[in-house]
């Protein structure tokens, strides 16, 4: 059967792929954030997982205001960089896993989880952010991602939104999913967005340190007390893009301890702000 390996979260800022895309990785105000990452693109190489289970939030490219699914799953086989208005990034197309998302869209909504199958959509900062990150700038020519990647897109954009604990009990349904997949694959589970930033109001510019590493305590050490955060707690102390946070949630619902099993590795840690007015922060949690 299919197994989870580990589960990643990081930040995917858009002004990242604008640092990457334009060489400036090495500028003083970049190089501290990049260097957070230099542990996780190694490990990413030494562990070569077979799928990553992408939890990102589309930024109106793929779903606009008229049309605004609460959980959309990505089925193609391909997912294009989306253009978001200065063109595409020059970054790799996103191979899918068609056979793995059907049946995981399967398992899922026949567990009452309502998903929105997608089978053409492209893929916006949210997802290719944090290939980025995890895998360095690809070289010039025929590079490719080092696996297929599912996409699976978090509306926390239009009010309202799901619940923290609607997305940890979604995280243990995606779990159960893939272990009933009857291929070995090995599959890492992604949450990505957050964290405390706002990006427009009075507040614009807020950050939160303490609120911050206070929620990756609990992510880590008591993900059932991170579930349980209210809306307005995000809100209030990590402003109102905060709310990206509850995706992180889905990646942590999949792992091995909050489904009976034993706790997992801490196997990197990193918080940095600001990045564009945002705070970043970054975990690598592996099953045992």
């Amino acid at each position: 059967m299919a197994r989870i390996t580990a589960s990643v979260f990081t930040s995917h800022v858009p002004a990242i792929g604008a640092a990457l895309d334009l060489g400036k990785t090495q500028d003083p105000y970049w190089q501290p954030l990049f260097k957070g990452y230099d542990y996780s693109k190694q490990w990413l190489k030494d562990e070569k997982p077979d799928v990553i289970f992408l939890v990102y939030n589309d930024h109106a490219t793929a779903f606009s205001l008229e049309m605004i699914p609460t959980f959309a799953i990505g089925c193609a086989a391909e997912f294009k960089p989306a253009d978001e208005g200065w063109g595409p990034r020059p970054v790799p197309v996103v191979q899918g896993h068609p056979e793995l998302a059907a049946h995981i869209a399967q398992s899922v909504i026949q567990d009452d989880f309502d998903l929105t199958i997608v089978n053409k959509m492209d893929v916006d900062h949210g997802l290719t952010v944090p290939l980025s990150l995890m895998c360095g700038q690809p070289p010039q020519g025929d590079f490719r991602w080092p696996c297929p990647v599912i996409p699976f897109a978090v509306n926390v954009v239009q009010y309202p939104v799901p619940s923290g604990q609607r997305c940890f009990n979604l995280g243990k349904a995606i779990r159960k999913a893939i272990e009933n997949y009857d291929q070995p694959l090995k599959v890492q589970i992604w949450g990505t967005g957050g964290m405390s930033h706002q990006l427009q109001g009075a507040r614009a510019g807020l950050i939160n340190r303490e609120w911050d590493n206070a929620w990756l305590d609990k992510l880590i050490a008591d993900p059932a007390a991170a579930a349980a955060t209210p809306h307005i707690d995000y809100v209030r102390e990590a402003g109102s893009e905060g709310i990206e946070l509850v995706m992180w949630l889905i990646a942590r619902g999949a792992m091995a301890d909050v489904n009976g099993g034993p706790a997992p590795r801490l196997k990197h840690r990193f918080y940095h702000v600001p990045a564009s007015n945002t705070a970043v922060g970054h975990v690598i949690l592996e099953n045992s």
